[in-house]
């Protein structure tokens, strides 16, 4: 596989070394949080505690229309995006709704939160700053093309944290959290459809050109590509100096960061329609989900099959690892929880039409948007 770096290689190990000081201030899951679409700023989607086998329905809230979104949480809240084109914040004890916002075009992308503040990308191509507390626009920026990820972020000490969105106009922003001013942009050769991972000062991240990029966050710098041979639709996750990312083609890839080299593919399937969703990536396991309607678990070390589920239906919603279970929602409508080591599955809910939106796992509950219009938690 051909492989192309960008810069010496030493400044992508500089990057990745500065993990160890800078990563301990990035937004991570807790207990009782999952600030960022899966859960951290490595996008890693693994919840810091773990579920009962045993889940009831604890509330369910209507929106306006397709919740295609994943939902956040911190503060004993949930916030959400809907195609209805506002953003919500419900209490997640009972999903009571605190305050809607309308963003001016539908709200496909997962929200980021950060302390007090909610950044939230529109189709319309419109990054927003909300208050957490109140949903008051502190500011909007308008960029070249539709967001439909994620946005991450970059906290630097005492200077004001960089906030990274990509879009379908091939680019990815760099904007300064407190004023909302545009830092930088990178273009790459095609749509955006995921989130950046951030890991040091690296932004990590794959789109329509087939590459995965790495992007020095602080000057927007290229450091590096790697060809993964066919387009990526979702995120990479990245773990330990490692990126894990999927395409088109069913290819599955780890990819050392600091050499550029790939470690080793899976082959998840053949002509099933691509690997839409983001991987969860544990010490313990790899879990991926395909439109060929399979989830497959692997071995991190070596990508070697351990386990197989045929979900009868695609699976665009990113799969999330809870202790020792793995959750994920399927294009027929279920949210389904299997056991991590052996892949029984152990629990499954009919929410009634396709879920694209992925899980967010805290507080003992699982908050997950539906594509009828729904947000649905369970608990103990």
């Amino acid at each position: 596989m051909r492989r192309i770096v960008l810069r010496i290689l030493a400044v992508v190990g500089i990057a990745l070394s500065a993990a160890g000081s800078a990563g301990a201030q990035q937004l991570r899951a807790t207990a009782d949080s999952w600030p960022v679409f899966r859960g951290d700023a490595g996008l890693t989607g693994v919840a810091a505690s773990s579920l009962p086998v045993k889940l009831v329905l604890r509330w369910r809230f209507a929106t306006g229309a397709a919740i295609k979104s994943s939902p956040v949480i911190g503060a004993g809240r949930v916030f959400v995006g809907s195609s209805d084109a506002k953003v919500y914040a419900l209490k997640l004890s009972t999903g009571e709704k605190i305050w809607e916002r309308d963003g001016g075009s539908p709200v496909e992308a997962p929200p980021l939160l950060d302390g007090a503040a909610l950044y939230v990308g529109t189709l319309e191509g419109i990054l927003l700053r909300l208050d957490a507390a109140s949903g008051k626009v502190a500011w909007k920026l308008g960029i070249g093309g539709r967001i439909a990820g994620s946005a991450n972020i970059l906290r630097r000490g005492t200077a004001a944290p960089i906030v990274l969105v990509g879009s379908y106009d091939g680019s990815l922003y760099a904007a300064d959290a407190a004023s909302g001013r545009q830092l930088w942009s990178y273009r790459t050769g095609g749509y955006i459809n995921g989130a950046p991972a951030v890991v040091g000062n690296l932004a990590v991240f794959g789109g329509c050109d087939s590459l995965l990029h790495a992007v020095s966050i602080p000057d927007g710098g290229k450091v590096a590509e790697i060809d993964t041979g066919s387009f990526i639709p979702g995120s990479a996750a990245v773990a330990g100096g490692r990126a894990y990312v999927g395409n088109f083609e069913d290819r599955f890839l780890c990819i050392d960061l600091a050499t550029g080299s790939v470690l080793w593919t899976h082959q998840a399937g053949s002509g099933g329609g691509g690997l839409f969703s983001s991987p969860a990536v544990s010490a313990r396991a790899v879990v991926i989900g395909g439109r060929d309607g399979r989830v497959q678990c692997l071995d991190p070390v070596d990508g070697s099959l351990r386990w197989a589920y045929d979900a009868g239906a695609a699976v665009d919603s990113s799969p999330v690892i809870a202790g020792d279970s793995v959750l994920f929602g399927t294009g027929d409508g279920r949210l389904v929880m299997l056991a991590l080591d052996t892949g029984r599955e152990r629990w499954a809910y009919e929410l009634g039409q396709p879920v694209a939106s992925s899980p967010a796992v805290a507080a003992g509950m699982i908050v997950v948007g539906c594509d009828d219009g729904s947000l649905t938690a369970f608990g103990r």
